[in-house]
């Protein structure tokens, strides 16, 4: 028999298998997954957002290829409640998380169900590297030997920590369970209590400060900036405010290579713009309004260095990469670098109301760039998602079960995220020093119940806590200027009710979005 093919069915038989290729090519793996968290960046700080005093140029090529959300929040208007909701999948409230003080014990408890754990068992290899601010530990930090248990011990495979925020002490990093270049023959001290060591405090040597601060931050002086809390010894561990962005980039990068050939999920944990701003020489006099706008800058260039790595490794076409903030916009911070002075007219929460501590929407509604060019088309949309979501979503994507106690605030909005449908969240709550729901354009804030902490008091914010229930409508009152109320009694009714319910539900079970 002759097996000779004629021309015309070789190029066939040619073409097909190239067809067959190319179509391999385009059903995408398992995709990486990266959530790139800002720290106090509200929803007009980045130019795809409409900021035009600060030039952020890498997010905005991330938001050309990729979907920005207009509707889209964090859980709480602080950083530890919002940080405790996404990886748990469930409202912070429920654990009382609150801002944490620098030697908390760690707030996510082992065995707890974690996004990173979930996403362990779905075959990925996990990091978180940046700003933690969960806690450490048991309660007594032993800063000299293992610090267990931590993100090891609650889903991540890897860990290269700022252990609480730049504000605090220690001014360290921990990588894994340990102190990061730490020289043995001189160990370290924390105390939140009272002052220990020679070192100078910012109230005692207001000359050796790079920028003066209020009280509360004007202990123990590092790098020319007074911290929250004292501290003694780990000079050879301490860290230099200019340099953070770039150690966090180069551990990111040697975490990008060291897994391009597997499934990684990566919780990228900027510190940038919380406070104290002391950028890197490069990025001084970025923008016109001084520290603020030039970490902005920074920012910018740290999420920049790491698209080009993906880029550089062949990973960017199949890795998911979530861009957003853990809460809003706040200028003067406890130290005196001029935000407020120099902000001129722009608006860190776009056209909202409030901030960081607020229970108005700028508290919580951030930007929100999702990418994925293997799946997600360009596009903007106006869907109402939650960080809370994440859990269940990314279960969804990745095909893991999760269990009626497992994430239980948390909903599949996978098809919101990745533009596949309009259709995202009907309610959700808000978290501040009160509770506050969202049902469609509907917005109740809860009165306060608890008195405002004194540190608050004194700041020049619009936290929306009364004794008093309040009811916006954002279509027609997005700066929530008006409380309608009286006018519409039957739904600020229905939504405290609503609103009563989800504060005693614990499992999904039941609940209808």
């Amino acid at each position: 028999m002759n097996y000779t093919l004629k021309p015309f069915y070789f190029l066939v038989i040619i073409w097909a298998i190239i067809a067959s290729s190319c179509t391999q090519k385009e059903q995408p793996s398992k995709p990486n997954i990266i959530i790139m968290y800002a720290d106090d960046l509200g929803y007009g700080d980045v130019g795809c957002y409409g900021a035009t005093r600060v030039k952020t140029p890498h997010i905005d090529q991330l938001a050309s290829n990729g979907l920005v959300f207009t509707d889209a929040h964090c859980t709480a208007a602080t950083c530890t409640p919002s940080r405790f909701s996404m990886l748990t999948g469930s409202y912070a409230f429920r654990n009382n998380a609150a801002i944490l003080p620098g030697d908390a014990p760690l707030l996510i408890r082992p065995g707890t169900p974690t996004l990173p754990g979930m996403l362990q068992q779905a075959g990925y290899t996990t990091a978180v590297i940046g700003k933690w601010h969960l806690g450490l530990g048991d309660g007594t930090i032993d800063w000299n030997g293992d610090i267990s248990p931590g993100p090891l011990e609650i889903g991540f495979d890897y860990s290269f920590l700022v252990p609480a925020t730049l504000d605090r002490v220690p001014c360290v990093f921990v990588e894994n369970r340990r102190v990061f270049n730490l020289d043995p023959a001189d160990p370290i001290e924390v105390n939140y209590d009272h002052k220990i060591g020679s070192e100078p405090t910012g109230l005692e040597s207001p000359g050796l400060l790079k920028v003066r601060a209020d009280t509360q931050h004007s202990n123990t002086i590092i790098n020319g900036i007074s911290r929250i809390g004292y501290t003694s010894g780990g000079k050879s561990a301490w860290w230099k405010d200019e340099e953070i962005a770039t150690v966090l980039v180069n551990q990111t990068k040697a975490f990008l290579h060291e897994n391009k050939d597997n499934p990684f999920f990566l919780f990228l944990s900027y510190t940038d713009i919380h406070v104290p701003r002391e950028p890197h020489p490069r990025f001084k006099g970025a923008t016109t309004m001084g520290r603020r706008g030039d970490a902005i800058a920074q920012m910018d260039w740290t999420t920049g260095e790491v698209m080009k790595m993906l880029d550089k490794l062949g990973l960017t076409h199949n890795t998911l990469v979530i861009f957003t903030s853990d809460n809003g916009p706040v200028l003067d911070d406890g130290y005196e670098d001029e935000s407020a002075k120099l902000v001129g007219d722009h608006k860190p929460a776009g056209p909202f109301k409030g901030g960081k501590y607020s229970a108005y929407e700028g508290g919580t509604r951030v930007p929100t760039i999702v990418s994925w060019p293997a799946k997600i088309k360009p596009g903007i949309s106006n869907s109402l998602v939650n960080q809370v979501d994440f859990y269940a979503s990314f279960a969804a994507l990745t095909g893991q079960p999760l269990n009626e106690q497992e994430a239980p605030d948390s909903y599949n909005m996978l098809p919101a995220l990745l533009g596949q449908s309009l259709v995202g969240r009907q309610t959700m709550l808000e978290e501040s020093f009160t509770l506050a729901l969202r049902n469609n354009n509907w917005k109740f804030i809860a009165p306060q119940t608890k008195g405002t902490p004194a540190w608050l008091k004194d700041k020049d914010v619009e936290t929306g806590l009364t004794t008093t229930d309040q009811l916006f409508e954002l279509e027609s009152d997005k700066g929530e200027v008006k409380n309608v109320i009286d006018k519409y009694p039957e739904v600020a009714e229905k939504m405290k009710k609503m609103l009563k319910d989800i504060e005693m539900r614990g499992t999904r079970p039941g609940y209808k979005n």
